[in-house]
């Protein structure tokens, strides 16, 4: 056998060799698609409480709280505000807490609305956090 064929054969098994080792692994990146969806984003992300004061007239603690649009689409926001003397949690201890829905939050935008707590007395600082948020997309 000549040092051609020898060479030819070579070359061959190498093509067979490198079919049978990276067909595969092609195959497998390919069926994988693109890459994967990223996960439902929290609504906590997307609100936040922008101002806490109390009412001079009625001296209930009000919250200013803004929920920013997301990607995907429009919806709803319906955050929980939770009021306190101070900013401590307390363990076992239960916080005020009031609703607040803002509605027709288009994607990239920014709404606010005002959640409404108890009667708050005078000598006390009050803190508004967020504890809570949900979000609905439109239909």
């Amino acid at each position: 056998m000549t040092a051609l064929k020898r060479h030819g054969r070579l070359l061959g098994l190498s093509a067979v060799a490198a079919m049978l080792v990276f067909t595969p692994l092609g195959l497998y990146v390919w069926g994988g698609g693109g890459p994967a969806a990223a996960p439902p984003r929290d609504a906590l992300q997307d609100v936040r409480v922008t101002g806490c004061r109390v009412d001079p007239a009625s001296r209930r603690v009000v919250a200013a709280v803004e929920a920013s649009g997301r990607p995907g689409g429009a919806g709803a926001y319906v955050v929980t505000v939770e009021f306190r003397d101070d900013d401590g949690a307390r363990p076992g201890g239960r916080a005020a807490q009031a609703l607040v829905r803002i509605p027709g939050v288009a994607p990239q935008a920014v709404e606010r609305g005002e959640a409404v707590g108890p009667v708050w007395p005078f000598a006390a600082v009050p803190w508004c956090g967020v504890a809570g948020a949900e979000f609905t997309p439109a239909p």
